[in-house]
């Protein structure tokens, strides 16, 4: 079902991430993760290290691939030969952002679709801010991050993150099941 674009800082990539990026790959038949290089935002993890926690978070998705971009989106959706970009939703905050930056990217390329997928409700809280807040100051956010994310974490904060709350899911035979 066509090419899809996944963009995002994924800084760093979370369970509410890998909940997204498996949901596309189940949908589409390729999935390209883009992890942007330079937004304008402080980040925690360089481009190399988020690049790396991706790939290991997503290793599991035959379908997906990991690239890193600069620029506007939709050029890199283009040099993806992508068809749509994916977005994950939370909140109505999120759709009212999401739908303003697709209806921009819609006047600028409007051969790209913009398919919004609501996040599960176990991560409907969660994000990249959240994660670095709560983990910079010791709490339990083990349930939220595979665990060579929580030991990045712990490397950055010089404290250990180590849980085992929760797995990440994987895709096995076209089902979202948990990691054994």
């Amino acid at each position: 079902m066509g090419r899809a674009l996944y963009p995002g800082t994924f800084d760093p990539i979370h369970n509410g991430h890998i909940d997204i990026a498996v949901r596309a790959s189940l949908l589409f038949d390729r999935v390209v993760l883009a992890i942007y290089d330079a937004p304008p935002k402080k980040l925690l993890f360089d481009t190399a290290e988020r690049l790396q926690l991706a790939q290991q978070a997503l290793a599991h998705l035959p379908n997906l691939e990991i690239v890193t971009y600069k620029g506007l989106t939709v050029e890199c959706a283009r040099e993806q030969k992508a068809d749509v970009v994916v977005r994950g939703l939370r909140n109505v905050a999120d759709f009212e952002y999401e739908q303003q930056i697709g209806w921009a990217n819609g006047g600028m390329a409007p051969e790209l679709e913009l398919c919004c997928l609501f996040c599960s409700s176990d991560y409907a809280y969660l994000s990249a801010t959240i994660l670095k807040e709560v983990a910079s100051l010791g709490g339990e956010c083990g349930a939220w991050a595979p665990g060579h994310v929580l030991d990045a974490l712990g490397r950055k904060f010089d404290r250990p993150l180590r849980s085992t709350a929760q797995k990440p899911y994987l895709r096995r035979e076209d089902k979202l099941v948990h990691h054994d």
